[in-house]
């Protein structure tokens, strides 16, 4: 089960990434991560705290929800 809520959030991750034009370098500085964690987390490698969930969200703008949609 936690592979499968890992691989939804890397791919709602990953499209908000995209949607937003930001690389994986630019939003490791923001969110103060390492850019390999953020490929990891794309990855659905690993799983992320509710803490950097929660500043992703606040640097894309969007509610936390939306990066957490359609996890069962």
């Amino acid at each position: 089960m936690k592979d499968k809520r890992n691989n939804i959030f890397a791919g709602n991750l990953k499209a908000e990434r995209y949607r937003k034009g930001v690389t994986q370098a630019e939003l490791a500085e923001k969110v103060e991560v390492s850019e390999s964690t953020i490929s990891l987390l794309e990855r659905g490698l690993q799983t992320p705290s509710i803490f950097l969930v929660y500043d992703i969200s606040k640097f894309f703008g969007i509610d936390i929800n939306e990066l957490l949609k359609n996890i069962p």
